[in-house]
């Protein structure tokens, strides 16, 4: 076999000259250079599960021991492609020495590493490269931030400790792919991020063509893809999200757009998670996901201000032991259940057009009530009408006009507490006598009661005629009506005067109630058509 010098060329401010000549290659760097041009695969595993346990690969002896700088020798052109063959790093169960930097590098290759453990960090800031695997290995970070993959970034399987050489936090990021350009997908599927306290994930900018795949990802430190353009959309299913740094946020997806947003099937978040501006063109669900909120407890479990999505699934597993903030966000569809809201939800500006409840739990009829939703727009702190503005106008768009006009009647009782006394006691007037021109027939019971009253009362007795011979039979009931209607007259009134002191008093009291109904009446009818 025909052997050839390795050399790794220079790289202004990236690389010093290095000449690896073919004998001092190890063996097992030998059988990888041999292996490039061809694309063949080199596995270095025993096949002994006790010994080819990555967390150990740093007591790795020399039979399993590569050096970066012969990885970067092959993917910077070193060894000659072979003619009729695709040339490929594959390289499984090594231990690799020293530090892969790799920076603003235009690697041609596909890189393949599987099971192997990394001395150093690895470093792709800046770099043009192709498909890049490093699946079930242990890295003590990568940085690939502003890099542009065109393929699949996969890292499946890995754990990848804080460390990566990144310009902006290169001591708290584990994983950096911020700015980074991919036009396959990332694949961080059962990874360990490991960053406490700091960045487990930071793909701030991150432009893709396909998917964000985190199915079981477990992240320690905050995972950030502020402005990240996902088509391909994110997939966090059963991810356990946990040591967020100072923030107390464990997810931030600010001003994110995706077509999907998947944190189902068990996701779980020990801290804030956060979309404010985020944008979904399909479906956010957090269907059986557990939101814990900060470890203090002093800040939300979900905040999603201004936040679009056409279909929105909150249907938990158990309540957030924080605040659900949605304010100003807007969706189409939103499902939610009994175990969907905790005590505080902020709702100002949330607008939806439809809602349905979880029926599995066999409470969706009690939960779609008038008072049931009543009760989930008072976890709000403070009064703001439009929650109940926008809860009236869905019981109208699905023709349940007598649950909008009982929302909208809770809307007023609301902020009746708001309001000075004299304010609050005209309001407990027209909520007892018209309901706030909801209830109109509130008037007629009043009414009736009162008529049936004065008409017993006046009957066991016969007044004294104003002028004797003259005006028409006393009649009880006529009477009554005559001091209820506070306009026009019946002929009755202006007729008789009692001597007896308490039906005369009667008579007042029934002559005010009947200026207060109709007062009472005009100006709730009149509410409820300007607001309705």
């Amino acid at each position: 076999m025909r052997r050839r010098k390795a050399s790794a060329s220079t790289r202004e401010d990236h690389y010093s000259e290095q000449v690896l000549s073919y004998d001092e290659l190890t063996a097992p760097e030998r059988e990888l250079w041999d292996a490039f041009p061809e694309g063949r695969p080199v596995d270095l595993r025993t096949g002994v599960p006790e010994d080819d346990r990555v967390a150990e690969g740093g007591q790795w002896g020399p039979a399993r021991t590569v050096r970066s700088a012969v990885l970067m020798a092959l993917l910077l052109g070193a060894n000659t492609v072979q003619p009729g063959a695709v040339a490929c790093l594959r390289l499984a169960g090594a231990r690799i020495t020293g530090a892969l930097n790799l920076a603003g590098a235009q690697i041609g290759q596909s890189v393949w590493i599987e099971e192997c453990w990394f001395e150093e960090p690895v470093s792709l800031f800046g770099a043009s490269t192709q498909t890049l695997v490093i699946k079930g290995s242990q890295v003590p970070g990568i940085d690939a931030g502003s890099a542009r993959i065109d393929g699949n970034f996969d890292v499946r399987h890995s754990r990848v400790d804080r460390g990566a050489a990144s310009p902006f936090n290169h001591d708290i990021t584990a994983l950096s792919l911020t700015n980074a350009r991919v036009t396959g997908g990332v694949v961080l599927n059962r990874a360990e991020m490991n960053a406490p306290g700091g960045w487990a994930v930071a793909a701030g900018g991150l432009v893709m063509e396909g998917g964000f795949f985190c199915r079981r990802l477990v992240a320690r430190g905050e995972v950030r893809l502020l402005g990240a353009q996902l088509p391909g959309g994110l997939f966090m299913q059963g991810a356990h999200l946990t040591d967020p740094g100072p923030s107390g946020a464990v997810l931030l997806l600010d001003n994110a757009v995706a077509s999907t947003l998947d944190f189902s099937d068990g996701f779980t978040a020990d801290g804030t998670v956060r979309l404010h501006g985020t944008r979904a063109s399909g479906t956010l669900t957090f269907q059986g996901a557990v939101l814990n909120g900060p470890p203090d407890g002093q800040g939300p479990s979900l905040a999603a201000l201004l936040m679009q999505a056409v279909d929105f699934d909150l249907t938990l597993a158990r309540p957030p032991s924080g605040a659900v903030d949605l304010q100003g966000a807007q969706v189409s569809y939103l499902h939610d259940s009994e175990r969907s809201w905790p005590d505080v939800v902020e709702l100002e500006g949330f607008v939806y057009g439809s809602v349905k409840t979880d029926e599995r739990q066999g409470t969706a009829g009690r939960r779609n009530s008038a008072a049931a939703r009543v009760a989930w727009i008072r976890r709000s702190p403070g009064y703001n009408p439009q929650p109940y503005e926008q809860l009236a106008s869905w019981y109208r768009k699905a023709g349940h006009d007598d649950e909008a006009r009982r929302v909208l009647l809770a809307r007023q009782r609301h902020r009746r507490q708001t309001l000075p006394w004299a304010a609050r006691a005209w309001g407990h007037l027209l909520d007892v006598t018209v309901g706030y021109g909801y209830r109109p027939w509130l008037a007629g019971v009043w009414l009736l009661a009162l008529t049936l009253l004065g008409t017993l009362s006046f009957g066991t007795h016969t007044p004294t005629p104003v002028q004797r011979g003259e005006g028409a039979p006393f009649q009880p009931l006529v009477y009554t009506l005559d001091l209820l209607i506070p306009f026009g007259g019946l002929g009755q009134r202006t007729s008789w005067y009692w001597s007896n002191g308490g039906l005369q008093s009667l008579a007042y009291l029934l002559i005010a109630f009947g200026w207060v109904l109709t007062t009472a009446v005009i100006a709730g009818v009149t509410r409820a058509l300007q607001k309705s």
